[in-house]
């Protein structure tokens, strides 16, 4: 199954802005999230195709998930 991802703000540090990637089918968010080194403390916001989704969402092909980091300053 294909999925574009997109990263945001510190995210995209040595992982770029867009990335296309295959995942097997079954896999929740967290796991896809996981593998690429992104902890469930580093999401502050997630979408799936533009939606609120949850880490513990099933994806589907095709499909885009953003995923934003929290804000820091003040």
């Amino acid at each position: 199954m294909n999925l574009t991802i997109r990263l945001f703000a510190t995210l995209r540090e040595n992982r770029g802005k867009i990335l296309d990637v295959e995942v097997s089918d079954g896999e929740t968010i967290r796991t896809i999230l996981g593998s690429m080194g992104i902890m469930e403390e580093d999401v502050a916001i997630l979408l799936r195709n533009g939606r609120d989704a949850s880490l513990d969402d099933f994806p589907e092909d095709k499909d885009t998930l953003s995923v934003f980091p929290p804000v820091g300053g003040g």
